[in-house]
């Protein structure tokens, strides 16, 4: 089941320095959030912290609340290793495991897991893979090296790869940044129905991504050099791109700044 984040009062941290500060917003279920904003305010920094994958950096940590359905996610005695098993994420390239093959690129984290019989782990390969939109193109290669598809092919695998552990929540690094125009829309397209299913965060630079994927979005800035970035405001996409309500956020959408 999807499930909804919260955050209160969210504080990121690389040792002494603050990347974002007082964060506060909610992401519904089975939706699409989109956050946006000038490079450096903190986006793809806030949205590891969704699935723990911020402390794995050296000096990484975060002050205030981070829930997902209630559950705090920092709360001691929470395993991240779990939390990333709800909380699945694809990077800004495409990162299949090039000595794996297709078949084994999706059924890795079921092994993981502890998942041995033969049966089920063809049954989720192939359900992972249509869910992605790539069963069609590779099911008579499935042997064949992931490395071997093209980018676009290679996005939907590493897509196909998260949820294949059916996660409730699925986080997207900036996913089309490194694809062409044609891979991109076959992502977009996948974004879509994938909401029907998980709740989704993505990270974009493109404006016109944002408007035609998400349901809300998010805007991040910074004040100047060395200070941390802010959320300046969060609401449904179509108002935000038609009618903001910070000027911040008109200037960045229009192209004034940023």
């Amino acid at each position: 089941m999807a499930k909804r984040i919260d955050t209160s009062g969210l504080d990121v941290f690389y040792g002494d320095f603050k990347a974002v500060e007082d964060v506060s917003l909610t992401v519904e279920p089975r939706s699409v959030t989109a956050f946006i904003g000038p490079s450096g305010c903190g986006k793809s920094t806030l949205l590891r912290t969704f699935n723990r994958m911020h402390e794995v950096v050296p000096g990484g940590r975060v002050a205030g609340k981070v829930l997902l359905d209630d559950e705090d996610l920092y709360a001691e005695g929470v395993d991240p290793v779990a939390v990333r098993r709800t909380v699945g994420m694809v990077f800004q390239r495409p990162n299949p495991f090039p000595t794996m093959s297709i078949y084994d690129n999706v059924a890795s984290g079921l092994r993981l897991n502890g998942v041995k019989g033969r049966t089920l782990l063809d049954e989720t390969v192939e359900q992972s893979l249509r869910r992605a939109n790539l069963w069609e193109e590779v099911k008579d290669r499935l042997n064949k090296a992931g490395s071997g598809l093209s980018g676009g092919q290679q996005q939907r695998l590493c897509i196909a790869r998260a949820i294949a552990v059916e996660p409730q929540v699925l986080l997207m690094d900036e996913p089309c940044s490194a694809l062409d125009p044609i891979s991109t829309l076959a992502i977009e397209d996948l974004i879509f129905e994938l909401k029907n299913r998980y709740t989704i965060v993505i990270v974009t630079h493109n404006m016109q991504q944002a408007a035609r994927v998400s349901d809300r979005t998010a805007f991040f800035t910074i004040a100047g050099a060395g200070k941390p970035g802010r959320l300046i405001e969060i609401g449904d996409t179509a108002e935000m791109f038609s009618r903001p309500s910070e000027r911040a956020t008109e200037d960045y959408i229009t192209g004034r700044f940023g």
